[in-house]
């Protein structure tokens, strides 16, 4: 199996790729923007002698490729079946089956950091992201402003003729730069993108969330069982397809990052409900069943051994009847959410697929900008406002709420 490094590894494929022509093409393109020749000079007194030159333009190189990037939030690496894991994921097993399996790729910890490093290339504290937006600092590194140095992938590909659209999370831009007033430098349409449709912050309510089309706040489409995911998908293909149909030769660049598995972990019983029982064997079993699978795909080697569980963690058959209930259930929403997360992108891909261009698009999938998220502490939450109020969720309160986790009220 095929490993790489770090995220410079797929950005520096995607620009090679991308720009392998250079050299036919007499244009330089390692200097952005492409300058315009000079114009010609004339000495005909008589226009009607003349004859005009071609309109410059820049175009892509010729048989650059389509790029699609997507992007899940808060996936560990052993979830999904492509990694050996026990959440459906079949969209995400056909790219793998078809393409490559990457089992060596470095994320940051956190969410702010990775996005940025994928999308410029570059070191997250060059980028000035050592954290996550809300937390971004005075110091060095850490401001939260990416620099004009810096040039961000989206840019890049857009001075080379391609059409560029971002949906769904951004959590690029400093928070004190998110609101209508701007400033919008650092916004997704400031930054490379033709197109942004989303949340411009870390979360979002996935049944009602707070959406940007560019710079501007939008209500969520009226429409029957709405969920984000599914909305941003509509829009990702309601725009390739009317980028392809009014501009066929012109190459596409997706970047479509999804909410999921991100907390709040919003999804309908019609998804939670196929993982019924599949946890009741508790994390300890599962973790044993994923490394063994894992060594059997070739995702580890043979002589891996299953690192210890943190103390904080209890043994499965030593929690109480409630706790290994209400864990369970959460885990099965949480399955849920992310195969229906992994169906949506497969909509995506029959939509590049009906307009002939999936055999030309290199398609990233990725599984997680870091691991699973924390944030619902011990035992988990059913509104994440009581951690920030200070106030404790037991176990005994979570209970009578299983039936409704996952929906609008969670």
């Amino acid at each position: 199996m095929k490993t790489k490094k770090d995220l410079l590894t797929i950005f520096a494929m995607m620009v090679l790729l991308t720009f392998s022509s250079f050299a036919q093409e007499g244009i330089n393109r390692e200097i952005l923007p492409i300058v315009e020749p000079e114009p010609q000079t004339y000495t005909e007194l008589d226009v009607r002698n003349t004859k005009p030159p071609a309109r410059f333009s820049v175009t892509a190189p010729k048989d650059a490729p389509n790029v699609v990037i997507v992007l899940i939030d808060d996936l560990g690496f052993g979830a999904t079946t492509t990694f050996g894991g026990p959440i459906k994921t079949p969209t995400m097993d056909k790219l793998a089956n078809n393409g490559l399996r990457y089992n060596n790729f470095h994320t940051t910890a956190l969410c702010s950091p990775t996005r940025m490093a994928l999308k410029t290339g570059r070191n997250h504290h060059t980028t000035n992201t050592g954290s996550i937006m809300e937390t971004a600092t005075a110091y060095p590194g850490n401001t939260g402003s990416l620099p004009a140095s810096v040039a961000p992938l989206a840019e890049m590909l857009r001075l080379n003729g391609y059409s560029t659209a971002a949906f769904g999370k951004w959590h690029e831009t400093a928070a004190w730069e998110t609101s209508v007033s701007g400033p919008f430098d650092r916004w997704p349409t400031h930054q490379g993108f033709d197109k942004f449709y989303g949340f411009i912050g870390g979360e979002t309510d996935q049944w009602a969330p707070l959406i940007y089309d560019g710079i501007k706040k939008v209500n969520p489409p009226k429409m029957e069982n709405y969920h984000f995911t599914t909305d941003m998908t509509n829009q990702a293909i309601n725009w390739v397809k009317a980028q392809q149909s009014m501009t066929p030769d012109k190459p596409f660049f997706i970047y479509f990052a999804t909410g999921a598995v991100h907390a709040p972990h919003h999804v309908s019983k019609e998804w939670s409900d196929k993982y019924k029982g599949k946890f009741d064997k508790g994390w300890d079993v599962i973790r044993e069943e994923t490394v063994a699978k894992m060594k059997k795909m070739g995702i580890i080697p043979e002589n891996t051994n299953l690192a210890p569980k943190p103390k904080d963690i209890k043994d499965w058959d030593k929690l109480s009847d409630a706790e290994r209930k209400v864990f369970a259930r959460q885990a099965e929403v949480f399955a849920g959410f992310m195969e229906m997360t992994d169906y949506e992108v497969g909509r995506l891909m029959d939509a590049i697929s009906d307009i002939d261009e999936m055999d030309n698009t290199l398609f990233i999938f990725v599984a997680g900008d870091n691991g699973t998220s924390a944030e619902g502490g011990m035992v988990g939450m059913y509104n994440e406002m009581t951690y920030f109020n200070g106030v404790e969720e037991k176990v005994e309160d979570l209970l009578p709420l299983l039936d409704h986790w996952g929906d609008e009220g969670t």
